[in-house]
């Protein structure tokens, strides 16, 4: 019954949506009233309306306007229809829906495999990691010439951090090994795959001794509490890469203590924690971490060089 109601309601929706105009209104007007959670890439139901009619037609994602009157084949709107009731109904993120992801204007592959890539540090790779107005953690790009992403997921910090530092080798960890078939679908399409190792295993381990000049690492960093009080959209993805125990800093207090053997002389750290600042600062007082705001975060990343956590007494005696 319930599939016979499904059916009836995509045939009702193909049937009666016309325009790409159309099918933003009832989208926009279907998601809000469903109460979806937005959080994957889009914030409000009109944005994940916009993102899902365009991606679904295979136009680009920044020209909306000129598209909205276009009338659309029984074929495409049956698409959008099955697109707009799987969000409502299975409260998806659209990128699992979609089988596609954008981060920095590059889309990724990704499903139920890897969380949705939303790393802030995918901004800041070509912000303040590297150039800026007044700022830049890295002033020459070209003078990097090993790179890590420690808990790749999708893989899509390692190819953007590729496509930063030209004549750097990257290095990719994850310890789920089907991420990793994730993150492999991802390298093998873009244009540095001859430049991108992927390595499965936990943190550093598969590494055996090799060092980097610049480490990136967006890794789980939920705390207990908050893994207990997700929305719905959130619980399709992978615990293992959320989880991060009592406090969200399980690993990230790991990669503070291994991350030196790790790095070369004046090599960087970045790394994001999500809501866990307030956290690391009181266990951690003596090193002053570096903090990157973006458009959309404000105490989320912080950058340290490999001096910094050598010198401190806090990493020692954790």
């Amino acid at each position: 019954m319930t599939d016979t109601i499904k059916q009836d309601s995509i045939k009702d929706m193909a049937g009666s949506l016309e325009t790409v105009r159309d099918f933003l209104r009832y989208a926009t007007s279907a998601f809000t009233r469903a109460e979806l959670f937005f959080g994957h890439g889009t914030f409000t139901p009109h944005d994940e309306a916009a993102y899902l009619v365009l991606q679904g037609l295979d136009l680009p994602v920044d020209e909306l306007e000129i598209y909205l009157d276009a009338r659309l084949l029984p074929r495409e709107r049956e698409r959008l229809a099955g697109f707009i009731e799987a969000r409502i109904k299975t409260r998806k993120p659209l990128a699992y829906i979609l089988k596609r992801a954008w981060l920095a204007g590059v889309p990724f592959y990704v499903d139920e495999r890897v969380i949705v890539p939303r790393s802030y540090i995918a901004e800041l790779l070509n912000t303040q990691i590297v150039s800026s107005d007044d700022f830049a953690i890295v002033p020459d790009p070209y003078e990097i010439s090993a790179v890590l992403d420690l808990c790749t997921g999708s893989g899509c910090l390692a190819i953007l951090a590729a496509h930063t530092f030209p004549d750097a080798a990257v290095d990719a960890v994850d310890l789920s090994p089907e991420a990793l078939e994730v993150a492999k679908i991802n390298v093998d399409d873009s244009l540095h795959k001859d430049r991108i190792t992927l390595y499965e295993g936990d943190l550093f381990a598969p590494l055996q001794g090799k060092k980097y000049d610049l480490i990136i690492t967006n890794p789980p960093y939920v705390d207990a509490e908050d893994m207990t009080d997700m929305p719905p959209e959130y619980l399709h993805e992978p615990r293992m890469a959320l989880a991060a125990g009592e406090d969200g800093l399980d690993l990230v207090h790991r990669i503070l203590r291994e991350a030196p053997d790790h790095l070369n002389e004046g090599g960087i750290l970045v790394l994001e924690l999500g809501y866990s600042a307030t956290a690391l600062v009181e266990q951690y007082p003596d090193i002053d971490f570096q903090w990157l705001d973006t458009e959309n975060s404000t105490g989320e990343v912080f950058w340290v060089t490999r001096e910094q956590l050598v010198e401190a007494e806090s990493i020692k005696a954790a």
